[in-house]
């Protein structure tokens, strides 16, 4: 890595820590979203909300309103937090944290918000879930599994934890339910899109995607110990199987990437192979 960075608020990212994971990601994506940039008339927050309704016609809301320049969630003091949450509970191994200044995981915190009013749901009890945000409404009739799946997908991406702020772009244009290829196309972009704001751009020699590789070997992690947490808070077993449900699009992202890559590149050929002249 470069003895010193880009100064902070510069705009700019430093390649080398999108080759790492970890504290590293972190500060990457960190210096992209200085609450002292200009941002001009942006708002201050977003709000996503999921409305899960079940088949009692009973409803559980989650309004989620996050901060525009960080992405984080903004939640409201909870006194206390589940013991489930503390940080050396399940501590995953990519961690960088310290339970004297963060005695509680960023994650686990997060997902206490869902985990506790959603446990009386088994896995494939069926739900209509509404996701509403200042573009579009989104509805499905879907398990409770995979409904929780989406919503946790953005609680993680909201927390304030190193190993997840590469999902950060994601989560302000939040795509719910998202398939395999979708979230192929989607981490792939982001990881491309993030090395072009980078300090030296985006260059041929960069193109790899082995810091994507990386991060997502960590996030792996991170999930498989977030499985155990969740697992000691729950009586049913819809929130485990929700965090699975994560994993398995986690492990989908892992060596030999180039493989699942494969099974998007048929949508490149109109471009790639064009009939006629290139556009200029």
């Amino acid at each position: 890595m470069p003895e010193q960075g880009p100064a902070r608020g510069s705009g700019t990212v430093c390649i080398d820590c999108l080759e790492s994971s970890g504290q590293d990601v972190y500060n990457a994506f960190r210096l992209l979203s200085d609450p002292e940039d200009d941002i001009g008339s942006m708002a201050e927050t977003f709000t996503i909300t999921y409305k899960f309704t079940l088949a009692d016609s009973s409803e559980e809301v989650f309004e989620l309103i996050f901060d525009t320049r960080t992405i984080e969630l903004i939640t409201e003091d909870q006194a206390p937090l589940p013991a489930w949450t503390a940080l050396t509970l399940h501590q995953c191994p990519p961690c960088p944290l310290e339970p004297e200044t963060h005695p509680h995981c960023p994650v686990a915190k997060n997902l206490s918000i869902a985990v506790s009013r959603l446990d009386r749901l088994m896995s494939f009890d069926r739900v209509l879930v509404k996701v509403i945000n200042a573009e579009r409404q989104v509805v499905h009739h879907t398990s409770a599994q995979e409904g929780i799946s989406s919503l946790m997908g953005l609680l993680i991406a909201g927390s304030s934890c190193p190993v997840t702020h590469f999902f950060k772009p994601m989560a302000r244009f939040h795509l719910p339910f998202a398939n395999k290829d979708e979230t192929l196309w989607r981490v792939a972009a982001t990881f491309l899109l993030a090395r072009y704001f980078s300090e030296g751009g985006l260059k041929k020699s960069g193109i790899g995607l082995d810091g994507l590789i990386n991060i997502y070997y960590d996030v792996a992690r991170l999930n498989d110990h977030m499985v155990e947490r969740v697992r000691s808070a729950t009586s049913k077993d819809s929130a485990v199987n929700a965090l699975v449900h994560l994993d398995v699009f986690a492990k989908f992202l892992t060596p030999p990437l180039e493989d699942s890559l494969d099974q998007i590149k048929y949508i490149f050929s109109p471009f790639l192979n064009p009939k006629g002249p290139m556009p200029s």
